[in-house]
């Protein structure tokens, strides 16, 4: 297969019952226990709702969605298909119908470092995409393109068999060997966070740790 145009074989999904975990996180806990340096800005463009699985990645030429067509076609239910197009924003790569076409067919969402178009149905609809953009211009069909290869998507690094969560803060692929641990991590915080809002709400959360910071970098709390 020639570089630059090739498919790949497909990765091994994830366990479901990581799956349904990380379902239950808010994406902005999963990222803090990654060092907060593993997500991205990309725009959700529909209603609402949550989007877990694994990835199935597509990197192709900006403004081409050929390899698109055949992801979709390709992909297993709950797969999450990840475009790499650079972060162009001249030609849309998904609209109505291929969203409609994927949903069909049990993908679990699209993030997609490019422009959509027919942005008003799909921001009525829960199923999810993610996008750099919108355009009305449609995009070319001549490739090339490569499947289930490692692609950069705003600035993150995506492998094919990744874990991949989304919610309205924005997308977190996790890589397949630091799942578990990730996703402990993340629980933990998220329990913490709980017990927090608690104390908010009863009138009892430790503020101390404030004037604590600003005693530790020579500043006086009192003003």
């Amino acid at each position: 297969m020639a570089l630059g145009s090739r498919i790949l074989p497909s990765p091994e999904r994830a366990d479901q019952r990581l799956l349904e975990r990380l379902r239950t996180l808010p994406v902005s806990n999963v990222s803090d226990n990654m060092q907060r340096s593993h997500g991205t800005n990309l725009e959700p463009i529909h209603r609402g709702g949550r989007m877990v699985g694994t990835a199935f990645t597509v990197r192709m030429r900006p403004g081409d969605n050929l390899m698109v067509h055949k992801a979709i076609d390709m992909a297993a239910p709950g797969d999450v298909i990840v475009v790499d197009a650079g972060g162009a924003l001249e030609n849309a790569l998904i609209g109505e119908l291929m969203a409609g076409w994927a949903r069909k067919r049990g993908v679990a969402g699209f993030v997609i470092d490019g422009a959509i178009r027919d942005s008003e149905a799909l921001s009525e609809g829960d199923f999810p995409v993610y996008a750099a953009g919108v355009t009305h211009r449609g995009p070319y069909k001549d490739g090339p393109g490569e499947i289930n290869v490692v692609v950069c998507v705003a600035g993150m690094v995506v492998r094919p068999g990744d874990l991949v969560a989304g919610d309205h803060d924005g997308v977190v692929a996790i890589p397949a060997e630091e799942t578990e641990r990730v996703i402990a991590a993340a629980e933990a915080q998220n329990r913490k966070e709980q017990a927090a809002l608690a104390a908010i709400e009863a009138g009892t959360w430790d503020r101390s740790w404030v004037d604590g910071a600003l005693k530790a970098r020579g500043c006086d709390p009192a003003g």
